[in-house]
């Protein structure tokens, strides 16, 4: 009687599922629970087995066998949970967070919803599925930092499907601009030049001369936007020429005032106020309008720069308010000026403190930056003329050789 149980080219009895090919590899054929054919290959049946010459090394189409059924034991793949709902899941776990971020984090819950990934089952999502994604969210008109963004969620959310053992793994662990192209406008710093020119011209303007104080202490503090908005009469200490930061204003879509902690913890700082900012925030405290009513938000009040309204300026107040300066800046010169916004302000002034020669941990501090690394890209925006100058200034280009 024959022996009818299959075998190998070695004489072992393979399992139900398992084959050899003509080429001498092994192959294993099976379902998994949602009724799709998959195969996985290995040159070894056996962890014992040596893997053939020429041939990569790899686990053995047993181990593989084991760890399949293992993760079906587990559950690994019975989960029917989608994109948006995991994402949904990642964010419960995310407490205490800024107000800007928890915006953020709707805006990529709002975009999964109307894309068709955001309803696919995360035990479907290959590392290919998710790359074509984030490429068809650039080609569909999104920024790469908006991309980035979207990203910035999607890669946590899955690493902890991962962990939970809800997937094998993580389809987003690769680096962005592998994928996508950033083409986002870098904000660069303007020159000390185009920064005098900016500002002669807002002081000199019959109508636009009202911003020049607080635009002047934006270049000369660095401040970033929202905490410049926060700032109350209190936070000015005219006894030991400091700006006391500890708090950001921001308004949301919902019109809604709030005043939150700043960016980063380290953006709780004192900054040192040179005389002629001391003698700008003198002139805006003298020229504030008395409102109707002081209004109190978050328990702050006495706000700096407050709208028709009687209510503090926000970011948008400024950002229009640059945008309308430089036009008309620029409909008057033939040398057009680059862009500038109020981070282009905190750009220059860090970039100028670095090009005096600032310690950069110091630097950090005025900055609020957490981390220094952020600091120090900012002595990137120091081009080769600087280079020449600050070796002019040490004699260096005017050696000559032996």
């Amino acid at each position: 009687m024959s022996d009818a149980k299959r075998r190998d080219n070695k004489g072992r009895v393979l399992h139900v599922g398992e084959a050899q090919m003509e080429d001498g590899r092994y192959m294993y054929r099976y379902k998994d629970p949602y009724g799709k054919r998959k195969t996985v290959y290995s040159w070894r049946l056996t962890s014992g087995d040596p893997t053939p010459s020429g041939k990569r090394k790899e686990v053995s189409l047993r181990e593989k066998i084991r760890e399949i059924e293992n993760n079906i034991k587990r559950g690994m793949y019975t989960t029917d949970m989608t994109v948006c709902e995991l994402v949904e899941k990642y964010l419960t776990t995310k407490t205490g967070v800024a107000y800007s971020t928890r915006q953020g984090y709707q805006f990529v819950q709002n975009l999964l919803a109307k894309e068709s990934f955001g309803q696919r089952k995360i035990v479907e999502v290959k590392t290919s599925d998710a790359k074509i994604f984030l490429i068809q969210l650039q080609e569909s008109g999104k920024g790469y930092s908006t991309v980035c963004t979207v990203r910035g969620v999607l890669r946590p959310a899955f690493q902890m499907a991962a962990d939970d053992d809800m997937i094998i793994k993580n389809p987003f662990q690769f680096e962005l601009h592998t994928v996508v192209v950033n083409d986002s406008v870098k904000r660069d710093a303007i020159t000390r030049e185009q920064e005098r020119k900016f500002l002669e011209f807002i002081e000199n303007d019959p109508h636009y001369s009202q911003f020049y104080d607080a635009i002047f202490i934006l270049f000369k503090t660095g401040l970033r936007i929202s905490e410049f908005c926060g700032l109350t009469i209190k936070d000015v200490d005219f006894r030991k020429n400091v700006l006391r930061v500890n708090h950001q204003l921001q308004r949301t879509s919902k019109m809604e005032y709030i005043c939150a902690p700043p960016k980063t913890e380290c953006g709780n700082r004192n900054i040192p106020m040179k005389p002629e900012v001391v003698e700008a925030f003198k002139r805006i405290i003298k020229n504030r309008p008395k409102p109707k009513v002081e209004p109190i938000i978050n328990g702050y009040t006495g706000f700096l720069f407050l709208d028709k309204n009687g209510m503090p300026k926000v970011s948008q107040h400024w950002q229009k308010c640059f945008q309308l300066i430089l036009q008309k800046y620029n409909n008057t010169y033939r040398v057009q000026l680059p862009k500038i916004t109020p981070h282009v302000c905190r750009h220059t002034c860090c970039t100028n403190y670095a090009k005096s020669g600032m310690n950069p941990k110091i630097l950090q501090y005025i900055m609020g930056h957490a981390d220094v690394s952020v600091t120090l890209d900012t002595y990137t925006h120091i081009k080769e003329e600087d280079a020449k100058e600050e070796m002019e200034r040490l004699g260096l280009l005017n050696v000559k050789e032996a």
